[in-house]
């Protein structure tokens, strides 16, 4: 008896774990610099490295949707076959997720409006005099509470958190140069506006691709052997060196 119910229960895990593959992999991101709309679709490099990732690991059957960061997140977070990408890889999230490689690597700046003589700072400590701007569950936005920060004023997108740098809603924005251009290109403002006065080197950012926690190891393990080959080639590094097009 105890063994036709331990060979039940075995059968079981497997038939969901193939349920659960041939369902299909919910792919989520943001609007960013890494994934953007374009043409109907969903486009740019960490886009395009995405998919061939999953092409050359015969995971076809994928739905791929922009989402606000914070959803995307959540969505990742608790449920099944999720991948997820931008994702920044810290010490706090290493274990809610499965990694499968990283596309690109970032040193993350506070911006300023620049005219904003009343806004200088020599050290991290003092931002905190300030309002900074952050999207809802993004990794700089733990950072800075990790480091005693307070006064943050939490958007759910990129979007919406640039709205208010350029309104004055907030003092400052942590981003690298690339989001900043990109932001300030989408909003139809000159990059010029802004000024970088602080580079956070505590916090380089390592942005990577990555599934859910339950998400079945054989279809995390075909990812990671098709984005390790496609590193190796050079196509990770290509791919995002032609970056985000005019649109």
């Amino acid at each position: 008896m105890q063994f036709r119910m331990t060979f039940c229960a075995c059968l079981l895990l497997a038939v969901v774990s193939l349920q659960s593959s041939a369902e299909g992999i919910d792919v989520v991101t943001e609007d960013s610099m890494y994934a953007y709309p374009s043409d109907g679709k969903v486009g740019g490099p960490g886009t395009r490295i995405v998919e061939e990732t999953l092409r050359g690991a015969a995971l076809t059957e994928y739905r791929l949707s922009l989402y606000p960061w914070a959803r995307a997140y959540e969505k990742a977070l608790h449920e099944p076959n999720v991948l997820i990408y931008p994702l920044t890889r810290t010490a706090v999230r290493e274990d809610l997720f499965k990694w499968v490689g990283e596309i690109d690597q970032v040193a993350i700046k506070l911006y300023k409006l620049r005219g904003r003589i009343d806004i200088a700072l020599d050290s991290l400590e003092d931002g905190k005099r300030y309002t900074v701007g952050v999207v809802r569950n993004d990794t700089k936005q733990i950072f800075l509470e990790q480091k005693g920060f307070t006064r943050l004023v939490v958007s759910t997108d990129n979007h919406d958190n640039f709205q208010k740098l350029l309104n004055e809603q907030v003092q400052l924005l942590p981003m690298s140069e690339n989001s900043a251009r990109l932001a300030s290109k989408d909003a139809q403002v000159d990059f010029s506006l802004l000024e970088e006065i602080f580079t956070i080197e505590e916090q380089p950012a390592r942005i990577y691709m990555a599934f859910s926690r339950e998400t079945p190891d054989e279809i995390v393990d075909k990812a990671r052997r098709s984005f390790e080959q496609l590193e190796a080639s050079g196509a990770v590094v290509r791919m995002m060196s032609e970056g985000r097009p005019s649109r």
